[in-house]
């Protein structure tokens, strides 16, 4: 008997593998990704940020200097054209700017930060967001009444203006102790403190729907505790909606951060994002070297289109009205 059952503990088990088989096959079945592959357009704008995350991710192995490391640049190497001008010289693609810098390297490395603030920004709007109309929705009364009067007042601000004046209070109050790493801390906060509000109101609309259905009576009958029922039961029925705020939200994040470093408020020179680049090159324009702000406009506009792409998408892909 023990030799079977020593037997049995020897053979791998396939309960994970089968799990995982099944669960792709559901998806790949599912309305949502037939949706997916019938609309061409929405599979080049998917194509196109994935390409951008990963040109993120491994900018260090593609890029053919290190743009934050001073100790790479020469001067000598400033405002050299693209490659394919009758001036380019090699390696630099794109060219270089001012600073000796390559576009190309440059354009990897603002990438990287752009994304990286944009994601953050709505990770923490989004977990802001949340807890707050879960709040809402859930016990409402005088805690809906004062989060939902908060958010109605937000509303009468644009979202940049209210990141302007998280940043100033921020630059107010830390004043010369602020670095470029403490800067990138800043934004995230100035972005996830303007987009909340959509979260909080599309889930607490959800939740006041969800919680006078049944299920919900049953956990609350079992004594269940409220953040349990909320996080474990309620919250799952209201994340469609939120991924399709998730996924705008991304663009307009990443348009904030480049507005805010565009205008000098953001990130510092020497930790450029797409905006910074913009706004350095931007004061080269007339003077010939149109490089310098042409290929980071284009593609903070193509990663901001793709994004947005991908948005109208799900938003249409996830109404069952539209299937």
């Amino acid at each position: 008997m023990s030799d079977v059952v020593a037997s049995n503990s020897d053979k791998p088990s396939t309960l994970p593998t089968h799990a995982a088989r099944s669960w792709l096959s559901r998806a790949l079945d599912s309305d949502i990704f037939y949706s997916f592959r019938r609309s061409k357009l929405t599979m080049v704008a998917a194509a196109i940020t994935v390409l951008f995350f990963l040109l993120a991710i491994f900018a260090s192995a593609l890029a053919v200097q290190n743009p934050f490391d001073p100790a790479q640049l020469q001067l000598m190497n400033s405002r050299i054209s693209p490659l394919w001008t009758a001036d380019g010289q090699s390696p630099f693609l794109l060219g270089t700017d001012e600073q000796g810098r390559d576009v190309f390297s440059a354009i990897l490395y603002g990438l990287r930060i752009s994304l990286a603030v944009g994601v953050a920004g709505v990770v923490f709007a989004g977990a802001l967001g949340i807890a707050l109309g879960l709040t809402a929705g859930y016990f409402g009364g005088a805690v809906d009444g004062v989060i939902m009067r908060i958010a109605d007042v937000q509303l009468t601000f644009p979202a940049i203006l209210i990141a302007l004046l998280v940043n100033g209070i921020a630059k107010s109050i830390l004043g010369n102790r602020l670095d470029a790493n403490s800067m990138l801390v800043v934004l995230v906060i100035s972005i996830g403190l303007s987009f909340w509000v959509g979260y909080a109101r599309t889930v607490r609309g959800s939740v006041m729907v969800e919680k006078n259905k049944d299920y919900v009576a049953a956990a609350q009958l079992i004594g269940l505790p409220a953040p349990k029922i909320m996080l474990r039961h309620v919250l799952p029925n209201t994340m469609g909606p939120i991924l399709v705020i998730a996924t705008i939200n991304l663009a307009l994040a990443i348009i904030t951060e480049a507005t805010l470093s565009f205008l000098g408020v953001g990130l510092p020179d020497t930790m450029p994002s797409l905006g910074t680049l913009i706004r350095i090159g931007n004061n080269y324009l007339f003077a010939g070297e149109w490089w310098i702000v042409a290929f980071p406009g284009l593609a903070l506009a193509a990663l901001i289109l793709s994004i947005n792409l991908l948005g109208d998408w799900l938003r249409d892909a996830l109404n069952p009205k539209l299937r």
